[in-house]
């Protein structure tokens, strides 16, 4: 009887530990089992939103140098990702690495679509280094390299930016200038000869105008007056010299008139 009293007692004393554990372990399991369950729930809805949030067209719109695959290609973009999971961010950042894009906005339209609006740099003139042609923003920022293209009509800088970049940095403020006396409208053909600051002048339609540098809008509203004169007067002429501040040079084909 005395076997039988110890069992007894060895087999509540086991209950009760097996009680106090339970206890101990029902506060955690309550916070176990809605996170497996969260889980759980998270790994079927993504696992179908695979295919039902699956990335199938992409809209472009503001490229008008670049095609909608080019476009494409610059925004890292492959159809059949996951929509709800692509970073905007990333096709953000990827895309202003082109030096023809200047802003992106990127909106999603569940379930399937990308809407990408993209703002281009626009060309500002043309750098000719060494017989190559380079189309560059109003920065002098080289955006691409002029092979087979037809050339636009934008002024054309002749010189080298890395040799002399502060006299590139001046042939780009005067080709501003030139944009907004109205001057890419009158003339065929305009060339900035960027050698020297002091020596940068301009070959418009044949005549060389010399400029220098600063107060570039001052000095071709100067020359629109001249030249108003010198058709009047049938005056063929050699070059212009408006470096000076106070007289325009003037020399004909054949002697130097002083103005």
């Amino acid at each position: 009887m005395r076997i039988k009293k110890n069992s007894k007692q060895n087999s509540y004393a086991g209950k009760s530990r097996i009680s106090g554990l339970l206890e101990k372990l029902r506060p955690a399991a309550f916070v176990a089992l809605p996170v497996v369950f969260v889980a759980a729930t998270a790994w079927v809805v993504f696992s179908g939103a695979g295919s039902a949030f699956s990335l199938r067209q992409v809209n472009f719109t503001g490229g008008n140098h670049l095609t909608d695959e080019e476009l494409m290609a610059v925004s890292g973009l492959k159809k059949g990702e996951n929509l709800l999971i692509l970073s905007s961010k990333n096709i953000h950042v990827k895309m202003l690495g082109s030096p023809w894009v200047r802003a992106v906005s990127v909106r999603k339209e569940l379930p399937d679509r990308l809407q990408i609006a993209v703002t281009e740099t626009e060309p500002f003139a043309l750098l000719d280094m060494k017989g190559r042609l380079f189309i560059v923003d109003e920065k002098g920022k080289m955006l691409e390299e002029l092979k087979d293209s037809p050339v636009p009509f934008l002024p054309v800088i002749t010189g080298n930016p890395f040799a002399q970049k502060e006299v590139f940095a001046e042939a780009i403020n005067f080709a501003g200038a030139i944009k907004e006396a109205g001057l890419l409208s009158r003339k065929d053909h305009i060339e900035i000869i960027a050698d020297k600051p002091q020596e940068m002048a301009a070959n418009m339609d044949g005549m060389v105008v010399k400029v220098g540098t600063g107060d570039y809008g001052a000095k071709l509203a100067r020359l629109l007056e001249l030249e108003e004169e010198i058709r009047s007067r049938h005056i063929p002429v050699d070059y212009i010299d408006l470096r000076f501040a106070n007289k325009v040079v003037v020399k004909p084909v054949t002697s130097a008139v002083r103005k």
